[in-house]
């Protein structure tokens, strides 16, 4: 069973005489940000001058620097700018200004799992990993409640990188709630494979799949689009509420059946051994190796999959349908 950590495991005078600097006013880092400042530790944070989110941290209280002014500032670093520009921040800004006792933290261990970043021996390495989006992390934190996390260590030259992790996880409302220790290596691969087989690439391509397959037979693509792709979300929310044993006690009977003998033909055992060969795949670095080299050459790959999925009929059909939701306007 896994380590979990709560309130009474973390201390907050770990960090009220250090400097964090949250590298990268996104989603993530704006919560971050907001999060630790009303914690009472103090916060810096760095962004590209003249972007939105510079301005979003100017409006919010914040006197933004850029990352190499931060590091010099900063005794903890956290890192939430995106996997691929994590290496050429690290190289130009953050390395030739680290020293030795210097903590540097991650939301997510791919560059480090990959050796996309190598620090020094002489600085710790953590990970703090809210499990949900940044105004998630933010809107559960000022209601007094809080998101789970992941916290690991990589490096530990200090003997306080655990401490940190987790005083910097309660300071995000983490622990209020439970955060749960694993290593870079499982985190980064479980995050890879569930991305790639479940929550992105396996849901969509369902979704397209059994579109196809019912607009083909001559259904209205209308109707294909809410028995497919609308109505997922209601299911999501069951499983992710009550687990899926209770999603199956409030839909009807006949789809419950329909589910547990249907659906074991639909992930069969070579879908099964498909997702054996991903998840080697990852574990490996093939995937990240040819990640890697996709950014180098320019996304050719990605671009091209990415304007053909633009086009797929689901995509108009269901800017028409989504258009009848007016709720969905709000957000």
């Amino acid at each position: 069973m896994a380590k979990i950590y709560y309130d009474s495991d973390a201390d907050l005078n770990v960090l009220k005489k250090k400097t964090i600097g949250i590298i990268g006013y996104g989603s993530q880092g704006r919560a971050h940000a907001l999060n630790l400042k009303d914690s009472g530790l103090n916060v810096i944070v760095s962004e590209l001058k003249g972007t939105n989110n510079w301005a979003l941290a100017e409006k919010d209280g914040f006197k933004p620097f850029s990352t190499l002014e931060l590091v010099k500032q900063a005794d903890i670093m956290m890192m939430l700018t995106q996997d691929n520009f994590q290496p050429l921040v690290y190289r130009t800004e953050i390395e030739p200004n680290l020293k030795k006792g210097h903590a540097l933290g991650f939301a997510h261990g791919f560059s480090i799992v990959y050796s996309q970043i190598k620090p020094p021996a002489t600085i710790d390495i953590f990970m703090v990993a809210p499990k949900g989006p940044g105004d998630l992390v933010r809107t559960q934190f000022t209601e007094g409640k809080g998101v789970p996390c992941l916290v690991a260590v990589e490096q530990n030259p200090t003997g306080q990188a655990l401490q940190i992790a987790l005083a910097y996880a309660k300071a995000l409302g983490g622990t209020r709630c439970g955060v749960v220790e694993t290593s870079f290596q499982e985190e980064t691969e479980t995050d890879l494979f569930g991305e790639q087989v479940i929550l992105c690439g396996g849901v969509s391509e369902l979704i397209k799949a059994s579109f196809e397959t019912l607009v083909e037979a001559g259904y209205q693509p209308e109707i294909a689009y809410y028995e497919t792709c609308h109505e997922l979300k209601l299911i999501v929310d069951l499983i992710i509420e009550r687990g899926i044993q209770g999603m199956r006690k409030v839909i009807s009977d006949t789809a419950e059946y329909g589910d547990m003998t249907r659906g074991p033909r639909i992930i069969n055992d070579s879908v099964r051994q498909e997702m054996k060969k991903i998840l080697k795949e990852v574990q490996e670095g093939i995937f990240a190796r040819e990640w890697i080299v996709e950014n180098q050459v320019g996304r050719p790959v990605f671009n091209a999959l990415a304007k053909r999925a633009e086009k797929h009929l689901i995509e108009e059909v269901g800017a028409r349908t989504r258009s009848m939701m007016p709720w969905l306007k709000k957000r």
